[in-house]
């Protein structure tokens, strides 16, 4: 959708006029839009929220509370047994294997917690840790997930397209391993998961690079063809050992895509409520940006440049300028390329750098979603021209999973 820079500059700074630099905001009406066009476009099928792309337990209860979310994707077991305990969701599914001995301690002495909370597994050393800790005589049976390694590997394997995941890649490998896991005792296989993040994750409209566009767009569907047939036989191998309660799959980027693929039963997603800068690269879908924070300017160093206080908030991933913060509001300024953003200060160049006075406010946009929440304690949320609330981030509640 079209944005009035200008008006949402405004509506911002005049909402939070009381505040003092740096702070986060998240734009409700924004948030709540990205909400609804994400289970529109998941077609019926039910959506995940990913924990990580969040990190506010306000705003997962918010998505939570909306017709067509269910369950929450945790990043970690400690993060997954404080959202169930709190109340945030009944059903949460850990997306990484977990070697963490005191959570698994924990969900095994907690009946309510093993029955809400679902553990990734992709290799029988994972079993056997978790035998380790409590052995299957002493400790209600344990939810398992199987993870698919979802990348495409063409030419014989000898090309790797997506991420490092699951060491299970075909169909055959995932029934042996569920296989493995209905054997034993004190576990319960109920769900199967993967992630086709070369396809969710991988903007396929770079900014002024068409020819990488198109080379995109072309192995992202040559990677959903292959994936949808492996999927559905791995979908069918396990199923011959265990009756699966969900097969998960897709993400932000893939909503649409991974919802119409018949062997899936329930998608993720979790940026697109914040609307971050990696996803201004996709054609299919671009959120509406909900997510900001505020620096200040503090000097005018020379003609045309003003530097605002911080704003080095950089974003994981491969060291590039698609992981630096953009400077959005005013429209037309830009980082220095040797200097970048800084982490106390940060010059900015630009049509709109002259304009700025000291105290100015300059909105920022992260390249993620949820690690913005990393670097503050709270988020102000904005309705119109008013913070209506100030509700704490994972940090600000005390945690640090990762």
């Amino acid at each position: 959708m079209a944005i009035d820079r200008d008006k949402l500059r405004d509506r911002l700074d005049r909402a939070t006029a009381h505040l003092d630099p740096p702070y986060a905001v998240v734009d409700l009406s924004a948030f709540d839009a990205n909400a609804g066009a994400l289970v529109d476009r998941a077609a019926g099928k039910p959506v995940r929220i990913a924990s990580k792309s969040v990190r506010v337990r306000d705003l997962l209860t918010r998505a939570l509370a909306r017709p067509g979310w269910r369950g929450v994707m945790a990043f970690t077991l400690p993060e997954a047994l404080w959202l169930a305990r709190s109340g945030v969701s009944d059903d949460v599914l850990v997306a990484y294997p977990t070697a963490d001995r005191g959570a698994l301690a924990e969900l095994a002495a907690d009946p309510a917690l093993a029955e809400a909370v679902t553990l990734m597994v992709d290799d029988a050393g994972q079993l056997d840790l978790i035998d380790q800790v409590c052995p299957p005589g002493r400790r209600p049976a344990l939810r398992i997930c199987l993870e698919l390694d979802a990348s495409w590997r063409p030419l014989g394997g000898r090309v790797h397209v997506g991420v490092r995941r699951s060491p299970v890649h075909s169909a055959g490998a995932a029934g042996t391993l569920a296989a493995a896991v209905a054997g034993r005792p004190g576990f319960r296989l109920v769900g199967l998961m993967s992630y086709e993040a070369q396809i969710a994750g991988l903007g396929d409209a770079p900014p002024g690079n068409a020819v990488l566009g198109t080379a995109i767009r072309v192995t992202q569907r040559g990677s959903y063809r292959e994936l949808l047939a492996r999927r559905a036989a791995a979908v069918a191998a396990v199923r011959e050992h265990a009756d699966l309660e969900f097969v998960n799959g897709g993400g932000t980027g893939s909503v649409a895509a991974t919802s119409a693929d018949p062997a899936v039963t329930e998608v993720t997603a979790g940026s697109g409520l914040y609307g971050p800068t990696l996803f201004d690269a996709y054609r299919a879908w671009r959120p509406t940006p909900a997510a900001f924070f505020a620096c200040t300017v503090v000097r005018r160093p020379g003609p045309g440049l003003a530097t605002v206080l911080g704003g080095g908030w950089i974003a994981s991933g491969p060291a590039a300028d698609s992981r630096l913060p953009r400077p959005w509001l005013p429209a037309g300024l830009k980082l220095l390329g040797a200097e970048g953003a800084g982490e106390v200060q940060t010059p900015l160049a630009g049509d709109a750098a002259t304009a700025l006075r000291i105290g100015d406010r300059v909105w920022f946009r992260h390249a993620k979603a949820g690690e913005l929440c990393e670097h503050v304690n709270e988020v102000h949320l904005v309705d119109g021209d008013s913070v209506v609330a100030t509700v704490p981030t994972y940090r600000g509640e005390g945690h640090a999973f990762l």
